[in-house]
Parts: structure tokens; C-alpha cells; sequence
């Protein structure tokens, strides 16, 4: 068992080394492209606004929507222009779960560039019944975002969610929500896959609870976790960005139950680059303005 353990925590070690968006020197020093290719949701978090076009820079937002095949071509040309890639990841501007595009576009990916980091992001709905699927797609890390473990909390942050075809909201969501993310985290993890949490930090709504997120969220098998400054806009447009010292008390919290990643520049669901390098070649890639298609 010994063994087995110090083999787990090589592997992790070794894949996190050329992740710069698990760790603090990577960061710096080798690069990600994230693919846009999932263009619908099946929650609504209060903060979030999916959108296309070229000018801004937040998460959830992307130039157009790419089919698995073209995604594809994409990750081509980045390597031409970053060698420096060791990730490829989707993370929107939906969620990667709510239509099969995003697997199925990790599939050819793994197939052409078996080496490159394989990262998915989703708000865990539908985790535990994809975990095979994700596996069998290559995937080596997910992302989930979880951004309160009590649904007194949740249902303040998410406003509903869309499961088998059933629309939910209020608390009944947040602990729809709450169950599938925590029994994901868990199945996905004893999958070897390695599991960083984002938590989006709302003041006067879960500060002061990010710690309990790093706690519970440990104990179903995550090993990092990212706080995320709120972008008020939508329905929290009028909520104000946490300041520098409440980030640093939420994460001083949580760091004492799993890692800290410090350095989220919440990147476009298009972003290519060397995150730390100040430098996106997202605009290279993407020249002329591409049609969004349907999935339907």
C-alpha cells in the first residue's frame, strides 16, 4: 500500500510540474490552450454571462464556438506558434458536460497528442456519470467549481440547474447540485484523475466558508483548490470584488485542508498562451471571425 501511495504522489507531482494552471512555477514557464467547443450550460450561477466576442477578457466568454473537428486544427496551429503547451484544456464558455463536444473532441486530441495534459472544467452535474468517459477520453485533470458545500449558502450563488430534463431551483438545487459535485469529486479521484477545486469568493454571501468548501471537498478526494475573485456582473452586477485581504484569510483557510494555486488570471474559454508571460496568442489563432455552429 506504501508503494502504491508513493507512486500516486509521483505521478500527481510529475503531471501538476507542467500544469500552469495547477502550479505556481509552471505558471510561468509552460502554456495551456483552452478549445471552445462547449457553448451551453445546465446551471445558472447568479454571477455568470456567457458570451461571444473578441474584447473581453473573463471566463465564460469566447470568439465563437469550434466543432471537435476544427478544435482539432486549432491545437495544430497553437503548437506551431507555443511549443511551450503542455495543456489542453476546455473549460466553456459552457460547461463541458452539457453537450458531448467537449469529450469527444478530448478523444481526437488524445488520439493526435497522447503526451499533451488533457483538463476539463466543469460544475460537476453531470461528473460521476461521465467519469469512464473522461477517463477513456485521456482527461488527467479536472477542474470542478464548487462554491459553498452548505445549500443554504449554494442557493444564494446558483438560481437553478437543469437535470433529466427537470428544471430545479432554489435549495432543492443547491442540493441536487451539492450531491453530484461531492460524489463526482469522489468517483473521478479514485479514477486517478487529479481533482482542483474553483470557488468563486462573493463577499457577504460565502466568505468566511471556504475553508468548509477545502475541508469537505479534501475529504471526497480533491487536491488542490483556486479562489476566485467575483466579476460582478448579471445578477450579482451589483456586488462589490472582494479585496486582497478577504482572498487572503479565505485562502489561509483552505490552505489547511489542500493546496493553494495563487495565480488565476480567470482566462477567456479561448485563451492560448504561457499564462504568466503575459502573452495570448489567441488572436493568431484566430484571425478572422469564425461562424458559431449548433450542437443542437
Amino acid at each position: 500500500m506504501e508503494r502504491d501511495n508513493k507512486a500516486e504522489k509521483q505521478s500527481y507531482q510529475h503531471l501538476v510540474k507542467k500544469h500552469p494552471c495547477f502550479n505556481g512555477e509552471a505558471h510561468h514557464k509552460y502554456g495551456r490552450i483552452h478549445l471552445p467547443v462547449s457553448p451551453r450550460c445546465n446551471i445558472q450561477c447568479k454571477f455568470c454571462k456567457r458570451s461571444l466576442n473578441k474584447f473581453e477578457n473573463r471566463p465564460g466568454v469566447a470568439g465563437s464556438i469550434l466543432t471537435p473537428e476544427k478544435a482539432l486544427e486549432v491545437v495544430d496551429k497553437a503548437l506551431e506558434l507555443c511549443p511551450e503547451i503542455t495543456v489542453v484544456g476546455i473549460a466553456g464558455p459552457g460547461d463541458t458536460l452539457a453537450t458531448p463536444h467537449a469529450l469527444d473532441t478530448f478523444q481526437l486530441v488524445h488520439e493526435k497528442y497522447p503526451d499533451l495534459i488533457k483538463c476539463l472544467s466543469t460544475n460537476g452535474l453531470l461528473l460521476r456519470e461521465n467519469v469512464n468517459r473522461i477517463v477513456k477520453a485521456g482527461v488527467k485533470t479536472v477542474t470542478v467549481t464548487v462554491n459553498a458545500v452548505d445549500p443554504e449558502i449554494l442557493k444564494n450563488i446558483c438560481s437553478y440547474i437543469f437535470y433529466n430534463g427537470q428544471l430545479i431551483n432554489g435549495k432543492e438545487a443547491a442540493l441536487w447540485l451539492l450531491e453530484a459535485q461531492l460524489a463526482g469529486i469522489k468517483k473521478i479521484s479514485e479514477r486517478g484523475i487529479v481533482v482542483k477545486i474553483n470557488t468563486v469568493l462573493i463577499p457577504e454571501i460565502n466568505n468566511g466558508h471556504v475553508g468548509e468548501v477545502a475541508r469537505v471537498t479534501s475529504a471526497a478526494g480533491a487536491s488542490t483548490i483556486n479562489i476566485i475573485p467575483l466579476i460582478p456582473q448579471n445578477e450579482m452586477s451589483d456586488f462589490r470584488v472582494p479585496n486582497c485581504e478577504e482572498l487572503n484569510v479565505e485562502r489561509e483557510a483552505a490552505e489547511r485542508y489542500l493546496g493553494v494555486f495563487r495565480h488565476c488570471r480567470q482566462c477567456r474559454a479561448d485563451a492560448c498562451g504561457i499564462p504568466g508571460a503575459e502573452k495570448d496568442f489567441a488572436q493568431n489563432l484566430y484571425p478572422e471571425p469564425l461562424q458559431s455552429f449548433s450542437h443542437g
